[in-house]
């Protein structure tokens, strides 16, 4: 239970520092951005712990959703 709390607030944490980067380096609003990632498979799958993308930089993450945005798939790193 503590691990689940603990990876929930970390995700808190992350999400508003993806949109930033998001926002700064491709240049979106902030409202489509907090659209685009919420409905991203980068989001889904960043929500499930066991992925371990929550270990990447937000700017990395940034650029996985931007992947998926331009290329309709997303290839996450093997340190993931």
């Amino acid at each position: 239970m503590k691990e689940d709390t603990l990876f929930k607030s970390t995700l808190q944490m992350l999400v508003p520092l993806i949109i930033q980067q998001m926002c700064i380096h491709y240049h979106i609003s902030e409202d489509d951005a907090v659209t685009a990632l919420y409905t991203s498979k980068l989001y889904a799958d960043l929500e499930r712990e066991r992925t371990k993308l929550w270990h990447l930089s937000p700017l990395r993450l940034a650029d996985l959703w931007h992947e998926e945005l331009a290329e309709g798939q997303v290839t996450y790193p093997e340190e993931a």
